[in-house]
């Protein structure tokens, strides 16, 4: 904790360009007493960030969560307007970090078919549609809310730059499938540059010389590359 705590000092004083996080136990950080359910949300209160959001970048996928470490029972309830609408901008401001200036993002829906109109579900009508709606207007390219067992098969075709993910799960699974390996969690709306490597502490291996590091070893690639 203290060692995140100096990084982040530094950062800000500007002395040091960014971070990059290495796992931690999210179970180890409870047990110190404190409260986090994870770095992005430690960092996000280190800088005063109000907006921000965990993206996941590799050469074949990219997504960004709406919800982080939320409970899975609690994850409709935090699927608003106003949710969806800060995640897409954050999408957007994430893609022109990697260099991509005018985006094309799919919204994944939060039920099975995307709700089919509200037949399975009405987040997608009251909520992701509403917000769309108005990103739609501020000339952001989006487009959805599309099933989440099609929308990944499209962006792997390379039909989208981002995918806007409604949950963690719902991201994290075809992500990590494609890019487990290679994959780097970048948190974006920081008033700093953060990566990480997109897997946890692997204590299950730890000091056996198993650990594969390429995962790292692209997220200091990829800070270095931010600006």
């Amino acid at each position: 904790m203290k060692y995140i705590q100096k990084a982040v000092e530094l950062t800000l004083e500007l002395e040091v360009d960014g971070i990059v996080t290495a796992p931690i136990s999210k179970k180890s950080l409870h047990m110190a007493g404190y409260a986090w359910p994870g770095h992005t949300e430690l960092l996000a209160e280190l800088t005063g960030a109000r907006e921000y959001a965990m993206m996941f970048v590799s050469r074949k996928i990219r997504v960004i969560l709406c919800t982080i470490h939320t409970p899975l029972k609690d994850v409709p309830k935090k699927i608003t307007k106003h949710t969806v609408l800060k995640t897409i901008r954050l999408a957007k401001k994430g893609a022109a970090l990697l260099g991509i200036k005018d985006p094309e993002i799919a919204v994944a829906g939060l039920n099975p078919h995307a709700g089919e109109s509200g037949v399975m579900g009405k987040e997608e009508v009251s909520s992701i549609i509403p917000a769309m709606k108005v990103v739609q207007r501020e000339g952001i390219k989006v487009s959805g809310p599309y099933p989440p067992d099609v929308v990944f098969h499209k962006a792997v075709n390379n039909e989208f730059d981002m995918v806007v993910c409604m949950y963690h799960d719902q991201g994290l699974i075809p992500f990590k499938m494609l890019a487990f390996e290679s994959g780097v969690n970048m948190t974006v709306g920081l008033p700093i540059i953060r990566t990480s490597p997109d897997h946890g502490t692997a204590f299950d291996i730890a000091w056996q010389n198993r650990a594969d590091p390429s995962s790292m070893i692209e997220a200091i690639k990829l800070a270095a590359k931010l600006e």
